[in-house]
């Protein structure tokens, strides 16, 4: 047992440190898996997809809205975010010219973009998902000529298919970010 009463203050935090480290080197998002690609999945509609786990900032319930004028009828307004503005679009709008309803499973994904963050609503998040290779070998093309620019394939985990969404290719397109009417 080591006498943590010896330490100066900086070595007591140390110790602490080293601790921590030790007992959480054992959780699953440390561990080493290059085959395993990891994202986050959600619905939107009746479609669901997975974004890159890295594409995906947060996951929160949706904040109170301010509108903003004169923008497209998909861009829902700005949200106060730990005081940073993000635009908020109502992602099944955008995708599907559908709205995405409320209700207690609706969520807001925050993705990064390259001039800051938007959040993206969606009907539903399931969690993590893992895709091996396997699964992306029998993945099918999108057909959707909607989603083709974003998803590029349709994989099959569990007993739900995936359309694995980039959010990068999302975020640069040019239709989403000219949001003004």
């Amino acid at each position: 047992m080591t006498d943590v009463a010896a330490f100066n203050p900086f070595e007591l935090l140390a110790y602490y440190e080293r601790r921590c480290l030790a007992h959480s080197a054992a959780t699953p998002e440390q561990v080493d898996a290059p085959s395993l690609w990891r994202g986050i999945g959600f619905r939107v509609g009746t479609r669901s997809f997975v974004a890159s786990i890295d594409e995906i900032n947060e996951l929160l319930a949706p904040p109170a809205l301010t509108p903003v004028p004169g923008t497209r009828p998909w861009l829902m307004g700005v949200a106060n975010v730990r005081g940073n503005l993000v635009p908020v679009v109502d992602f099944g709008r955008f995708l599907f010219n559908v709205r995405t309803p409320s209700s207690e499973r609706t969520r807001l994904l925050l993705v990064r973009q390259q001039n800051g963050t938007v959040g993206l609503l969606v009907d539903e998040v399931f969690g993590q998902r893992l895709v091996d290779e396997e699964q992306r070998r029998l993945a099918g093309a999108e057909e959707d000529p909607r989603l083709t620019r974003f998803v590029s394939e349709n994989v099959t985990v569990g007993d739900r298919e995936y359309g694995m969404l980039s959010m990068t290719r999302l975020v640069r397109a040019p239709d989403f970010r000219q949001t003004a009417v």
